[in-house]
């Protein structure tokens, strides 16, 4: 067998994989779109991963989310740094909090499973504050030495 036939037919690999990179960007964004009305799903992460997917498929797409004006500063930041705001990692860390204690409360789980999600959920926690503050943020945040 010798692969994708060449031609105008050589093409369909190709479109089907960007077809399937908007796709799966669409259903990040729906998803991110979802979390920001509801408090215990993220947000950010699904726009990160709808961004990425865009990236591969529709440039139009990928610009409108990094231009959205309340979601384009994070993701921007997110691809420029690797950064994550003083008010998403307390909003990140926050919901993770309430996550764990809505999770410990509701479900009654045996110790070591309570013992292992509160684990798991601290070391995301531990993770996302470990990241750095954007630049703008940093710079807001401690005044040039200069202005005294």
């Amino acid at each position: 067998m010798r692969g994708w036939p060449d031609g105008p037919q050589g093409r369909r690999p190709r479109r089907t994989l960007r077809l399937g990179w908007l796709l799966l960007g669409l259903v990040f964004v729906a998803l991110g779109f979802i979390g920001a009305l509801l408090p215990l799903m993220p947000t950010t992460i699904f726009l990160i991963l709808a961004a990425g997917c865009f990236a591969r498929s529709s440039p139009r797409l990928q610009a409108w989310l990094l231009d959205h004006p309340r979601f384009g500063p994070t993701l921007r930041a997110w691809r420029r740094e690797g950064a994550i705001s003083r008010k998403g990692k307390t909003a990140a860390c926050a919901g993770i909090a309430l996550g764990l204690l809505l999770f410990l409360m509701g479900a009654h789980p045996r110790l070591w499973i309570a013992i292992a999600a509160t684990l798991a959920l601290a070391a995301c926690a531990a993770w996302i504050v470990s990241r750095p503050q954007p630049s703008r943020d940093r710079s807001e945040a401690q005044p040039d030495a200069k202005q005294g």
